[in-house]
């Protein structure tokens, strides 16, 4: 039996999770742990670019554990871990800042947006942490990177930062490809269908941990259209607040947009909008109440990421050792 491919992907517990998250790629993700050995890490390093209230912190990783594992990523069957718990991360990002470029960093568009964001605290890991980036996933020889449009970048300068120490030392680390993950849907904000879904717009935005009367609420706010018609129908340009909703009680209930439509014929935005608010509700309730209970049992969390640093700092501690060798560094 061949060995499975690598794929590793970390997240940043700098939010919480929400139904756009969910609906994209996060409920594709258990699929992959059928095809790929696969590596999940929660970016606590990264996330200090920005200051962080160190409780909040805390809650958001363990949070955000919980419902990785409520949405179906099985500790048992995939690494699950937290990023600092592996000092191997710092320590090849250190290495790996000597061999990345001023200009290569300067041209990354995430630092332009953060320090545009952040002008009071444009810090030193803020522009150098594509090489972070580029030692979380090469410490782990992966095959491939999941990657969304707005990552690509990262992805091709952490190749750029292979090939030129692999040039440099010979075979060191795996180039990783990109992978393009199963397209989820894209949902956008229920008070302003122009905007993608973001926790910035809480009243636009469904939160994973919501509860069923704040989902309905919302979802009989949503904005629908000025139109005339007012019938329930999938047509992006001309109706895309209805069309949002449409998108979102397709994916969740598995319907066709022509099933959406004959079964709202002649019901009008009244009977729909709460059709939409009670299917997203039944979704996300097992997930909320798996999270609830997770989180209730530090006791098993703490195995989980225990556990998951263990692993990740066996296959980790190896290919930094083979770092620290080939530039030069006395061994322990």
């Amino acid at each position: 039996m061949d060995e499975k491919k690598v794929m590793l992907s970390g997240i940043q517990p700098s939010g919480d999770l929400h139904l756009g998250n969910y609906l994209g790629p996060l409920r594709h993700w258990p699929e992959m742990i059928e095809e790929f050995d696969c590596y999940f890490f929660l970016a606590d390093l990264h996330t200090i670019t920005v200051r962080q209230d160190p409780a909040q912190l805390r809650r958001r990783v363990l949070t955000l554990l919980a419902q990785y594992i409520a949405c179906g990523l099985d500790p048992e069957r995939c690494t699950l871990f937290i990023q600092s718990h592996v000092p191997a991360h710092a320590q090849l990002g250190w290495v790996l800042d000597c061999y990345t470029m001023f200009g290569e960093l300067s041209r990354m568009t995430q630092f332009k947006d953060k320090a545009a964001k952040h002008k009071d605290n444009i810090n030193a890991g803020l522009f150098t942490y594509p090489a972070l980036m580029a030692a979380d996933i090469l410490l782990y020889q992966p095959d491939f990177v999941p990657v969304g449009e707005d990552q690509k970048q990262h992805v091709e300068i952490c190749r750029d930062i292979a090939e030129r120490f692999n040039g440099i030392y010979g075979d060191v680390f795996k180039v990783p490809a990109p992978h393009i993950p199963k397209v989820g849907a894209r949902i956008m904000s229920l008070n302003d269908p122009t905007s993608k879904m973001s926790k910035s717009n809480l009243e636009g935005c469904v939160i994973l941990m919501d509860k069923p009367e704040d989902i309905m609420r919302k979802f009989k706010r949503a904005i629908t259209d000025s139109d005339t018609e007012r019938c329930v129908r999938y047509a992006p340009q001309e109706k895309p607040g209805v069309s949002n909703l449409v998108q979102i009680y397709a994916t969740v209930t598995g319907k066709s947009f022509e099933e959406i439509e004959a079964e709202f014929d002649g019901k009008g935005y009244g009977a729909f909008k709460p059709a939409v608010g009670e299917a997203v509700a039944e979704t996300l309730r097992p997930i909320r109440e798996e999270t609830e209970r997770l989180l209730a049992d530090k006791a098993y969390l703490e195995n989980v990421y225990k556990t998951g640093a263990e692993k990740a700092s066996y296959v980790a501690n190896k290919t930094l050792r083979k770092v620290y060798k080939k530039v030069g560094f006395v061994p322990r």
